[in-house]
């Protein structure tokens, strides 16, 4: 029986987060001993985790990651505080130097780049370890392991990271798994040099518990007796989301006099405020409303009767497949990877990616009844469970050498 670590940030309300829980539900534990390593044993979706794999205990520095500078120092992690500081001021210095807006991930990597000193290693050793997570330092440099692995869970063309450290930390990694296709190609773009180590193995999904949480009651659910035509997005509200354009889209709408549709947001995030601020400033308080963070959403899918996904990028939308096992009709932009999401005119509906996009796909959806029913009926009748894709991952825990995995599971 071999050893296997698992390793990530937290278990706040997320894509990753929900789909390390159903990985981590449905995995072989007669085959494997698994210990989940958390940096910080936080967030709603912590009671979603199977009490069959080892939760390790916490480690005081690698807690950090998920507070402020000012909590760091507080927690008298002076060194890691420090860290912290420096690798702000050199995020700084890389977005003039480069002329980038967003330097967020750089900012991670120089967290991590400074922080390595004053972190302790794991003290197991294993057979296995697998990052769940970008920045994948901590198994690359504090984990000893026979075989590590690492997970890519986005468009990777979008993300402005310092690549020369990037890649000294991918090149650590025996295998790379891409969530898609289209995530694995974007990747490649970037690190050709990679592309015998990055396989494909999507997200895992269980259509039967997701049906089962959507027809539990929730207290309060607006959408039950709202009559209007609800149009439905679910994620954290952030850049990438695209919902800030989504609001642009919903004023085209109004103004175009489609005043029976009402969009409700499933998610919170860090550009909440900014997004309020742009709904108070069209007036569209009572119709594009902020539901907040949800452990629960398939409750506020069930009763939609439009799913949207208005996304500037996204490795492989969780939440679009979620819909599709609720049968819902989808609208999701041309992000990067739309088409490894969905078949157009078939299961969903691509718009182009742009506010009038967004506009232009929710209004042909809205208008035409038939096409509506149509791509709803072919997700109720399709099967996307996907539980075969664990053997790929088993493979690669298991073989020596691998250069393929069967794509049929």
């Amino acid at each position: 029986m071999k050893n296997v670590l698992i390793a990530s940030y937290d278990m706040e309300v997320g894509g990753v987060e929900r789909s390390l829980a159903g990985m981590l539900d449905q995995f072989n534990y007669t085959a494997f001993n698994v210990d989940l390593m958390l940096y910080r044993h936080k967030g709603d979706f912590m009671s979603l985790l199977t009490d069959r794999a080892n939760l390790l205990s916490e480690i005081p520095q690698y807690t950090s990651f998920r507070k402020s500078i000012a909590e760091t120092l507080k927690d008298k992690q002076l060194p890691i505080g420090i860290a912290r500081i420096m690798a702000k001021a050199h995020a700084g210095l890389y977005r003039r130097m480069n002329r980038i807006e967003d330097i967020g991930y750089v900012q991670m990597q120089m967290v991590w780049k400074y922080a390595m000193p004053f972190l302790p290693p794991l003290k197991s050793d294993y057979d296995v370890a697998i990052s769940y997570l970008w920045p994948h330092d901590f198994v690359a440099n504090k984990v000893t392991a026979n075989r590590k692995v690492a997970w890519i869970h986005t468009d990777y063309s979008t993300i402005a990271a310092n690549h020369q450290l990037d890649l000294e930390i991918w090149d650590k990694f025996d295998y790379i798994i891409a969530v898609s296709e289209a995530c694995r190609n974007s990747f490649l773009e970037r690190y050709e040099s990679l592309r015998v180590k990055v396989f494909v193995i999507e997200n895992i999904v269980a259509p039967i518990p997701i049906q089962s949480l959507s027809i539990q009651p929730v207290e309060g659910n607006p959408l039950v007796h709202d009559s209007r035509f609800k149009l439905l997005s679910v994620g954290r509200l952030c850049h990438a989301k695209g919902f800030d354009d989504a609001i642009r889209a919903f004023k085209l709408l109004i103004d175009k006099g489609y005043d029976n549709l009402v969009w409700y947001i499933v998610g919170y995030g860090g550009d909440e405020a900014m997004l309020r601020a742009l709904i108070e400033e069209y007036e569209l308080e009572d119709r594009f409303i902020l539901l907040g963070k949800q452990i629960n959403p398939y409750p506020f899918m069930s009763q939609c009767d439009l799913y949207v996904q208005p996304s500037r990028y996204e490795g492989k939308a969780v939440t679009v497949t979620e819909a599709q096992i609720l049968g819902k009709p989808i609208v999701i932009t041309n992000y990067a990877t739309a088409a490894s999401q969905i078949e157009h005119l078939k299961d969903g509906y691509i718009a182009e990616l742009s506010v009038a996009g967004i506009a232009d796909g929710i209004e042909r959806l809205y208008n035409d009844h038939e096409l509506r029913a149509q791509l709803a009926d072919y997700c109720s009748s399709s099967d996307y469970s996907n539980s075969g894709e664990l053997e790929k991952l088993y493979m690669l825990l298991e073989a020596e050498g691998v250069t393929e995995i069967d794509d049929k599971g």
